[in-house]
């Protein structure tokens, strides 16, 4: 079983649970791509097998999120589980659409985010959790991130909540950009709900479902697998010769006049695996 699972991640398991629980029911070796929240839900691309070996190839997709802020607190994770840091009194009058959209607009653009403390990068070979959860104040660098689009999906007034639709790019912390907007609105904020509902070109519409990989048949889950060769199939392909593919596969150099890119590789109409081309020397990657 080799391929990519699309997971719709539930509330309240962290992404490794999600790993190790299809591990023990596929028996298979598993990995992922990117981890989210435990509080977040949606997206959680799986690799199975030997798509384990494409991971450099999908930790760099945009992303599209779906997310609710709760406007008048401030919590030292950034989000509903922390504890509340700061209170402040929310203007019902910000709450207007038109001025809500405003907001929301000023954040689209290549930006710069300081990512919040409890994230999982690294600095000093610890994680920045890791720091906070002993107390620690470090000074964080910020990161340039894009966001290409945000939609406003609802406003709560009554609960003080606004949900909206944004699509990013890899490194965004939607945490901070909630706190960022609460600011923009004159107050404080975080984020209560957060759900990734796409991850490059895989969809929550594809997604399955805890229950469903413990219910269903190993045979029935293969059948939502989706192949290595149909992930990359905007990619070009390159078919070798047999004695060709001896050469390739003892990872000799091949002579390809061809672009520079990476390519699917067959011999004989069976897929073989990944190359790049660099220079017009193709180069075996990943043998399937």
């Amino acid at each position: 079983m080799d391929g990519i699972i699309l997971m719709n991640k539930p509330k309240n398991y962290t992404s490794h649970d999600i790993v190790a629980i299809t591990k023990k029911t596929l028996n298979e070796k598993v990995g992922h791509t990117g981890t989210l929240d435990p509080n977040a839900t949606g997206v959680l691309p799986l690799l199975i097998g030997k798509a384990t070996k494409i991971s450099k190839y999908l930790i760099n997709h945009d992303k599209i999120y779906k997310a609710t802020l709760k406007l008048g607190i401030k919590t030292d994770t950034g989000d509903v589980t922390g504890n509340i840091l700061e209170e402040k009194n929310v203007n019902i009058e910000c709450l207007e659409k038109e001025n809500v959209e405003e907001v929301l607009k000023q954040f689209v653009g290549k930006i710069q985010q300081i990512p919040p403390m409890y994230s999982a990068i690294k600095l000093n070979g610890k994680k920045l959790y890791e720091y906070a959860r002993k107390g620690a104040t470090i000074q964080i660098e910020p990161r340039n991130i894009e966001i290409y689009d945000i939609t406003l999906q609802n406003i709560n007034k009554e609960n003080k909540q606004i949900s909206f639709i944004v699509n990013c790019s890899k490194g965004t912390y939607i945490r901070t950009l909630c706190e960022d907007v609460a600011e923009k609105l004159n107050t404080v904020g975080t984020m209560q709900e957060l759900e990734r509902i796409q991850v490059g070109q895989f969809n929550i519409n594809k997604c399955i479902s805890v229950e469903q990989l413990q219910k269903e048949s190993k045979e029935v889950i293969e059948k939502s697998l989706i192949k290595i060769e149909d992930i990359f199939e905007k990619n070009g392909n390159i078919n070798l010769k047999q004695n060709e593919l001896q050469m390739f596969l003892n990872g000799v150099k091949l002579a390809k006049n061809e672009q520079d890119g990476v390519y699917k590789i067959y011999s004989n109409n069976q897929f073989i695996g990944l190359a790049t081309i660099n220079n017009g020397r193709l180069k075996r990657d990943v043998v399937i």
